[in-house]
């Protein structure tokens, strides 16, 4: 429990550190040296619109990984008649049988609290993921990966016009990490192009993760599962896909693809206020 503490605090940490670093090889390296072009307008120079879509993947990402920070879970315990003696663990884990638990609900040691829909904790928000929130995060995942994958595309072409190297083949980025690595230690790389060499196969690696946990989070929403549902082997009631899809996303889906928006609120809060 110690270590996951301990990971709970690190995690977010080292993204916020992964995304500043990322942010000042974009802003003051790669757009300044790759996307200039004197010939265009400055409106509509390839460096004004390259930063102009990173700043767009960059701000729908952090702003979602704040919203789903902030959308914190539902605490349901104290909303709910657990009877003289009985614990939120307990009714949890199945020892109650109370006409006023909800399913897919699971008690939280990390947060102490009883996330409605319960997910899975992530440890990169220090959050659990359920109702309040899995819209946000989804798109966090999504725009992370976004980034990601843009700041590989740019961070190769700095790489390619520096040390006058092609892409063409394949293979070339597979074997770019082991060459440069010896180039590195008999002097003839500098430190600097080291470090973005190192931090290609870093986004590389994040986008490629994001992308397919964001796959996979939406193939669960479709069959209306959460991966605490998969890992229990609960049994879910069928519905139409449309429906699991307007309860995670919400009536305004289309605002929230192009703008960082609060989740819908739960099905248990809006039952709650009728």
């Amino acid at each position: 429990m110690l270590v996951l503490r301990l990971l709970n605090v690190v995690a977010p940490a080292y993204f916020l550190c992964i995304s500043l670093v990322t942010f000042v090889l974009q802003i003051f390296v790669f757009i300044p040296s790759m996307f200039r072009d004197p010939s265009t307008t400055p409106l509509f120079s390839p460096a004004l619109l390259h930063g102009a879509l990173f700043l767009f993947l960059s701000a729908n990402a952090l702003g979602n990984y704040v919203l789903v920070i902030q959308s914190s879970p539902e605490d349901l315990g104290k909303d709910l008649n657990l009877g003289e003696g009985a614990e939120v663990a307990d009714w949890l884990d199945g020892n109650r049988s109370l006409g006023s638990a909800l399913p897919s609900t699971h008690f939280c040691r990390l947060c102490a609290r009883v996330t409605q829909r319960h997910d899975h904790h992530c440890f990169f928000t220090g959050n659990c993921i359920g109702s309040r929130n899995m819209r946000n995060f989804i798109m966090f995942c999504l725009y992370t990966s976004l980034a990601c994958l843009d700041s590989v595309v740019a961070g190769m072409a700095y790489i390619s016009a520096t040390l006058s190297m092609s892409f063409a083949d394949p293979l070339a980025f597979l074997t770019l990490l082991p060459h440069s690595i010896s180039q590195f230690f008999s002097g003839a790389l500098l430190s600097s192009e080291m470090f973005v060499i190192l931090m290609l196969y870093l986004w590389l690696g994040i986008g490629l993760a994001c992308a397919g946990f964001c796959c996979h989070q939406m193939l669960l929403i479709l069959r209306g599962q959460t991966r605490y549902q998969v890992r229990k082997g609960m049994v879910v009631r069928a519905r139409p896909w449309r429906d699991n899809l307007q309860e995670v996303f919400g009536k305004k889906w289309l605002l929230g693809l192009f703008i960082p928006v609060r989740n819908a609120e739960g099905r248990y809060r809006r039952q709650k206020e009728k």
